[in-house]
């Protein structure tokens, strides 16, 4: 306190700060994984436009001088036809029901339909003291009209806090979805790291990006039966002369359910798996800063998305 003529002067009081978890749900290819990689300001999540892509938690972290926002991108919720769908919507499920705000995310180029419908009946029910902030994604897809009239849609759907507009892509509105989410987290410490924008296993994101250039092409029901898993990651020495040369090994192992699927995979004399080799060596470069020499393996695991035991091994547990 410093004195003057007119007596003592407060100090100014600390400034608030807060901090919490908010989530994205939403059926699958309502836009949730990229609203969050354009959040954080880097990629975090995977994307493709086959649905189910997303099939993790996956969290990304915004911090600000005045705020710590931790966004949990779920997967797509659908009616589950397997037991890793089954997993996937429990997941969802608990996320929600731990998190100080709900995103309810609906593309704007697509009808709201039955399965946003069931989305916003189970929300009502089991996450009915939470605030739920309704987000019409991929605006820059469609008409001022067409995002006025989901606008009006949305609204109807069940009561939100909120109702907001945006594009991940022209990122027009991302910053004002990123005020309304922060406004509703409790007064708190920092969670996490300022530096740190995912708590992510390294090598989960690796398996997710060799999936990611996996997906890329691929038709029918492939995209369900594709998992990746790191097993191994070799790295240099830290006595490395150059480390331009620096080379960092990465193993991973493509999983498919059936031998016909293997084959697609491959490509003929291997020439897509090459291709999928090449797209994912970049993308896992920019994420550990150094050369990587990326050993591509597939294999066949019968009906994983149905055994108990492949999906613990492919790091599906809940």
């Amino acid at each position: 306190m410093t004195p003057t003529a007119d007596g003592p002067v407060e100090p100014a009081p600390p400034p608030v700060h807060h901090a919490g978890f908010a989530c994205f749900v939403g059926r699958p290819n309502a836009g949730k994984s990229t609203l969050l990689n354009a959040m954080v300001g880097e990629k975090i999540a995977i994307t493709s436009d086959k649905p189910q892509t997303t099939r993790r938690a996956v969290r990304g972290i915004v911090t600000r001088p005045d705020a710590q926002l931790v966004i949990v991108d779920t997967p797509g919720m659908h009616r589950p036809r397997t037991l890793l769908g089954q997993r996937l919507g429990d997941l969802v499920r608990t996320v929600w029901s731990d998190v100080d705000v709900v995103g309810f995310c609906l593309p704007a180029d697509e009808a709201i339909g039955p399965g946003d419908r069931r989305i916003a009946a189970e929300l009502a029910e089991q996450a009915s003291k939470t605030p739920i902030i309704g987000i019409v994604t991929k605006t820059d897809r469609v008409s001022r009209e067409r995002v006025a009239t989901q606008l009006l849609a949305a609204s109807h759907l069940t009561d939100l806090a909120e109702i907001v507009p945006v594009s991940a892509v022209s990122g027009q509105q991302v910053d004002l979805l990123t005020d309304l989410l922060i406004a509703r987290l409790p007064i708190g410490g920092r969670l996490y790291p300022d530096a740190e924008i995912t708590d992510e296993p390294m090598e989960t994101r690796i398996a997710e990006l060799v999936r990611e250039a996996a997906l890329d092409g691929v038709r029918e029901e492939l995209p369900h039966s594709l998992a990746a898993l790191v097993t191994e990651i070799v790295r240099p020495g830290s006595d490395a002369a150059d480390s331009s040369s620096v080379v960092t090994r990465v193993f991973v192992t493509i999983f498919v359910e059936r031998s016909s699927q293997k084959a697609i995979v491959l490509g003929h004399k291997g020439s897509r798996l090459s291709d999928v080799g090449k797209r994912a060596r970049l993308q896992i470069e920019k994420l550990l800063g150094s050369r990587v020499y990326l050993d591509l393996h597939v294999a066949v695991a019968k009906d994983w998305q149905r055994d108990p035991k492949q999906l613990r091994k492919l790091g599906f547990d809940n």
